[in-house]
């Protein structure tokens, strides 16, 4: 296979993006002329596994290569702290780097921006000093707290509440066309001999859904965005129904988001093209989660490691990877290890860069690699490779994890108290979950719900639960995830507690911020 160095990467997360609505998956309605043309000159990876259901530990999984229960960013402490992510290490290996986004989750305050040179959330909810000086201290005093549900939940969730603000109505606009002209002219100034490295992520196929008109016309003709369900937590907790019709139509406005930011992701390809920088650029197109609408009577992504949510769109074009499909499996963290591969960078030649530890390169975790996956190789394995080298058969694993939801839980039981819903105890917004999947079979644990397993080959759709007892193949999968969960600290099989002890946690705040809360929304 030809390695030709490559002097660029662009890398862009499709967020909420599910596999089945992307032409290259085989979806037959045209949202995706841009990816169609784009798959057929890269990889496509049809078993691609993200490490969580959910924005904050996909992308720290994505820019450390450590699983959420290693890099600590969750909704409990959702900052990624003491952890070197890729960016420092390739700006540190002298690329110019950039971060382009619309997610409140990567900002400077989560951390999921340090190491880039350039970054813009293009998320301007609160102002500038709303995240820095005493406030920022209280905020971060209160989440440091463990699930303080009451207070900081209800600060924390500002990337939610904000974005059905700024998303909906007559205000509605997508951040998506400034998110590519910011990437353009990164590149386009970018002076670095070695090259730069653009990491991309496009909000428009997040809740709520209210596409540009032009797109709406196409693909959900006769839809009033505000006619239909545009809160998950309202279905989920029971407060409100949505027929097949219903539905049908926020399926349709799905579909008008994912072709508007096709459309705009092929503008970005084709000017890479027209100035003669495509033949050297690494892409990379993935999604960080998917999203259910209506199976498994959920809407959204909480609650669930349904293969809707985990199994992923993956693409990548570089010329060590043919122009094929591949059905292995692959997992998403790998993508740390694949640009590592890519840039030819060595993290412990550039450690030093006050950021902590970064995590060595691997070449049983590069795709490009022809050890790719080959873990008895590796001197000191990490625990899901350790979980799949111990493995009394050579099936390979993914591994998944999810930590109790504070902030979906908060506006579910909120959303509940509102209709006059009591959620029990064992409800499913209340379970952490944690799952090994193969390539046909999958195995989740949760510690207030029924653990679930499932024949991926014989239901891929995931309706049928079976257990370990009937079926060699889930059993299988449950010893993987077993072995996992030693190597991060132990299975999650007692019901975790919500700490309110520190609820008085911005006692110290003074009063002006307190009112500054209460103005936004966040204070009662």
């Amino acid at each position: 296979m030809d390695r030709t160095r490559q002097s660029n990467v662009l890398f862009v997360v499709l967020d909420t993006v599910r596999k089945d609505r992307l032409g290259p998956y085989g979806y037959e309605r045209e949202t995706t002329p841009a990816l169609s043309a784009f798959a057929s000159e890269a990889t496509v990876f049809e078993s691609a596994v993200a490490p969580a259901p959910w924005t904050l530990p996909v992308h720290a999984s994505l820019f450390t290569g450590r699983y959420p229960s290693q890099h600590g960013a969750d909704q409990g402490s959702p900052y990624l702290e003491d952890a070197t992510t890729l960016a420092s290490i390739l700006s540190a290996g002298g690329y110019d780097t950039a971060c382009y986004s619309s997610n409140a989750w990567i900002t400077p305050y989560t951390g999921l921006t340090d190491g880039f040179d350039a970054q813009d959330s293009f998320f301007e909810v609160l102002p500038g000093d709303v995240l820095s000086g005493p406030l920022a201290g209280a905020w971060q005093a209160v989440n440091d707290n463990a699930y303080l549900r009451d207070l900081a939940s209800s600060i924390v969730h500002i990337g939610a509440k904000a974005h059905a603000k700024l998303a909906s109505g007559d205000g509605a606009d997508s951040k998506t066309p400034s998110v590519i002209d910011r990437t353009k002219s990164f590149v386009e100034d970018s002076e670095s001999e070695q090259g730069w490295f653009a990491f991309v992520n496009l909000m428009d196929a997040h809740l709520p859904y209210y596409p540009p008109e032009e797109y709406r016309e196409e693909f959900a003709p006769g839809v009033d965005p505000d006619e239909v369900c545009q809160n998950s937590k309202e279905f989920n907790s029971g407060a409100r129904d949505v027929d097949d019709e219903e539905w049908a139509a926020i399926r349709d406005l799905y579909d008008a988001e994912i072709a508007h930011m096709d459309a705009e992701l092929g503008r970005l390809f084709d000017w890479l093209r027209e100035t003669g920088q495509w033949e050297e650029t690494t892409v990379v197109v993935c999604a960080d989660h998917g999203e259910l609408h209506g199976e498994h009577d959920l809407y959204g992504h909480e609650f669930a490691l349904y293969d809707e949510l985990i199994n992923v769109p993956l693409m990548v074009k570089h010329p060590a990877l043919e122009a094929d499909r591949r059905e292995d499996l692959v997992e998403l963290l790998d993508c740390y290890h694949t640009l590592l591969d890519v840039l030819d960078v060595d993290p412990d030649a550039v450690a030093e860069t006050g950021d902590g530890d970064a995590v060595a390169f691997d070449p049983t975790r590069s795709l490009l690699s022809s050890e790719y996956r080959a873990f008895d190789g590796v001197a000191q394995p990490g625990p899901g490779q350790r979980a799949v080298l111990e493995a009394d058969d050579d099936t390979d694993y993914a591994f998944v994890e999810y930590a109790q939801p504070v902030i979906e839980l908060h506006h579910l039981e909120e959303k509940a108290s509102e209709a006059g819903i009591d959620l029990p105890d064992d409800h499913r917004a209340y379970s952490r979950l944690r799952a090994a999947r193969s390539t046909d079979a999958k195995y989740v644990r949760a510690d207030r719900i029924p653990d679930e397993g499932y024949r991926l080959d014989d239901d891929p759709d995931e309706g049928t639960p079976i257990g370990p007892a009937e079926d060699d193949r889930v059993a299988a999968a449950e010893r993987a995830l077993a072995r996992f969960e030693d190597g991060v600290g132990g299975a999650w099989e007692t019901p975790a507690e919500t700490d309110a002890d520190g609820a008085d946690a911005l006692a110290e705040a003074d009063e002006e911020t307190r009112d500054r809360l209460r103005e936004l929304g966040y204070l009662e």
